[in-house]
């Protein structure tokens, strides 16, 4: 079982252990014995957010990395779909994110990529942490000054604005952006304008400590104010390494990824551009986009929580549609990985082309009730072999007669347990819910 690496890579508090300078720096050291055992020249690509930790993180992984023989290089502020775009690009063989997401920002993480731009494989993470754990943990290393390309962040900028070409829309629109202070700051706001949108853009100002602080896909709710206010056509809400978004409506409305996979899947399947009538997403998606999907004659189909557990699945049905209801979501067709501001920018496509507001786009994905609570954990235990928790989840299914659904797993990221219960009736999937969650904190908490 792996121990340091999650369902996004590692991710903790900087400046602790294994966030803390020694171990990243043997983590550098392990990229590249790795990347030598497999034959591969040790060129690695690093790009973070705006966190503060971010630079001395940066700093320390280069200084392992050097160490070792290998070649570090920096992209510097930049979203994580874009250092999967570069490094496949530009033929390096690892590329290395250096974020905590949608995270507060006293934390971060490092999340890495292969030299086709996919998270590493679980058997990959294991020989990493194999190393770094039998590191010296207080051992002094050296950090690196990395040179910085900013030419990457540019040729980004122009494979978004790509996804657009050709595209014409019948007036301008106008879109409001929280850029959650991250890394979508630096990009998206210049690219939409580009475009000849009309941009109204918040959370563009990080100063290393705001980052998805009361802002971005976790707090989409200023963004719903601002949008009705100033008669927006969409609002888009990033997370703090912009892999994710989520949508406002031009009513206040909140959406997430199931209605991006529903709007998507109708538009790319009408137009022929879906390689099979399967769409991938994750056990927390709503039964209702699975039977919207249905009426299109899609089939939906569910894989582990993860990003890389979706693409693994795409893959492997040759799908080129795939996301998590958080806001993920994969075009396999043009990158491996979620990427919140090309996502935006097929939703405007949608928008541009069938002429239709978002709330029309999404009127047709009806969603059940669903109850999600986040319950502390001091450790995480296997649920079914801890009685009481057991029998919980029993009654609760037996409750749902088969009219409804029950996901209980402990976040790949954070010290959590996440209950979801789904069902027709609101009142009695949140007593459902509470009641595990409750034998949950009695016996794990």
């Amino acid at each position: 079982m792996k121990r340091l690496f999650g369902t996004d890579g590692i991710r903790a508090v900087a400046g602790e252990y294994p966030l803390d300078a020694p171990a990243i720096h043997a983590l550098g050291k392990a990229l590249v014995g790795l990347l030598r055992e497999e034959g591969l020249a040790p060129d690695v690509l690093i790009g973070r957010d705006t966190r503060e930790s971010g630079p001395w993180m940066e700093a320390a992984l280069a200084g392992g990395i050097r160490e070792a023989g290998g070649h570090p290089m920096s992209a510097g502020v930049i979203p994580t779909s874009a250092v999967s775009y570069i490094t496949n690009k530009h033929h390096f063989n690892a590329g290395v994110v250096i974020s905590a997401s949608h995270n507060p920002y006293h934390d971060n993480g490092i999340k890495i990529f292969s030299s086709e731009g996919r998270k590493i494989s679980d058997a990959w993470e294991a020989r990493l942490e194999d190393v770094v754990l039998r590191a010296p943990k207080h051992a002094v290393r050296r950090e690196a000054v990395v040179r910085t390309d900013p030419a990457f962040g540019a040729e980004y900028a122009v494979f978004l604005k790509g996804a657009l070409a050709g595209v014409a829309f019948p007036r301008k629109l106008k879109v409001a952006l929280d850029c959650a202070n991250g890394a979508a700051s630096a990009v998206a706001p210049g690219v939409l304008r580009e475009l000849g949108l009309e941009v109204i853009a918040g959370g563009c100002s990080p100063d290393g400590k705001n980052i998805n602080k009361a802002c971005g896909s976790l707090h989409p709710h200023d963004l719903a104010r601002t949008v009705v206010q100033a008669r927006a056509d969409i609002g888009i809400a990033y997370d703090g390494d912009a892999d994710r978004a989520l949508w406002v409506d031009e009513t206040g409305r909140i959406l997430n990824g199931d209605h991006t996979l529903f709007v998507l899947a109708r538009f790319m399947g009408g137009r022929g551009r879906l390689k099979t009538t399967s769409v991938v997403a994750t056990g927390m998606s709503n039964m209702g986009l699975e039977n919207a999907l249905g009426n299109l004659g899609l089939a939906l189909v569910r894989t582990r929580v993860g990003d890389k557990y979706v693409l693994d699945k795409m893959v492997e049905l040759g799908a080129n549609l795939g996301g998590e209801q958080s806001g993920h979501t994969i075009f396999l067709d043009e990158c491996p990985t979620g990427d919140g501001i090309l996502t935006g920018l097929k939703m405007l496509e949608v928008m541009a082309v069938e002429g239709r507001s978002l709330s029309g786009l999404a009127e047709d994905l009806r969603e059940y009730p669903q109850v999600l609570l986040n319950v502390p954990v001091a450790r995480k235990d296997d649920f079914s072999k801890i009685p009481e928790v057991a029998a919980a989840m029993d009654r609760v299914l037996a409750g749902l007669a088969g009219r409804g659904r029950l996901e209980v797993r402990y976040s790949g990221t954070e010290p959590v347990a996440r209950v979801m219960v789904e069902g027709e009736d609101l009142d009695a999937i949140q007593d459902f819910a509470h009641a595990i969650a409750d034998a949950i904190h009695r016996t794990l908490g």
